[in-house]
């Protein structure tokens, strides 16, 4: 399925496909650089104890292209025809960029800063330094997916960055299917157990349901009633990219907060 058919049954997400392409047109001009592949064998004790990887002292990562990109897009952005007076965030967002030196480093500090999640960094800033570094993480993230040993994480959290999921997916045929978490963040994928909520870790069957939407290419929403948490998922294969990208059910949210229940993962859409 091609993210213009999504579109066409879906266009009130239109608006977000508009900024995506906008961050996409910036990403094309290697705007945001590429983070280096370190040595694994210095992470290993790290990634046994539960330590994801942006928050470990033995990665040491060189962010100033990642500052640069901010400041980039955040201009390119502002300049744009965007919904809801996004542009002109973009543009308050670039003025304070540049306001000191060291603004960028600060902003891209806060967004990886573990302790900071009880303070989020504004809704634009969020969206726009996340999409940055996780075209900056990419082949980082594919490089941590070829090293891990899944079986030896299957944590809550993701393995990159430390966010809870924002969405799930159902791979392969019974009696061997696997569940994989997504990241909503750096867009990591890594192993989960099947049957266990991804957020207060019940396991208690009874407990777990699931919410089936119409229509929605194999989406689902799948709740605990312990914790009311739910997490999207796909529950198929062969559409990761689009169907997993969170944006494109953001509507699925909007269906599980009616009926009461909670979203634990930070989103990016909140703008």
């Amino acid at each position: 399925m091609t993210q213009d058919i999504w579109l066409a049954t879906h266009p009130y997400l239109q608006p977000l496909a508009d900024l995506g392409a906008g961050v996409d047109a910036v990403a094309s001009e290697g705007s945001f650089g590429c983070a280096n592949i370190p040595k694994w064998n210095d992470y290993i004790d790290d990634f046994h104890t539960g330590v994801p990887l942006l928050h470990s002292s033995a990665i040491k990562l060189d962010l100033s292209s990642v500052e640069a990109g901010l400041v980039t897009l955040a201009q390119r952005l502002s300049s744009k025809a965007l919904p809801r007076g996004l542009a002109e965030e973009c543009h308050t967002l670039h003025s304070q960029l540049l306001s000191t030196p060291d603004a960028p480093h600060r902003a891209i500090a806060r967004l990886l800063d573990k302790e900071s999640a009880g303070s989020e960094p504004h809704a634009v800033i969020q969206y726009l330094g996340w999409s940055v570094l996780a075209y900056y993480l990419r082949p980082l993230v594919s490089s941590f997916y070829s090293w891990r040993d899944e079986e030896r994480w299957l944590r809550n959290y993701c393995p990159t960055c430390g966010a809870l999921p924002a969405m799930a997916q159902l791979t392969g045929s019974d009696p061997g299917r696997l569940r994989m978490l997504s990241c909503g963040r750096c867009q990591t994928r890594w192993r989960y157990r099947r049957t266990a909520c991804p957020f207060c870790e019940n396991v208690n069957d009874q407990r777990l349901g699931v919410l089936a939407v119409e229509g929605e290419a194999g989406l689902r929403i799948d709740y605990c009633e312990a914790c009311q948490g739910y997490i999207k998922t796909y529950n198929g294969e062969g559409n990761e990219t689009l169907l997993l990208a969170d944006w494109t059910s953001i509507h699925l949210d909007v269906a599980a907060s009616d009926r009461g229940l909670k979203r634990f993962a930070n989103s990016l859409y909140h703008l």
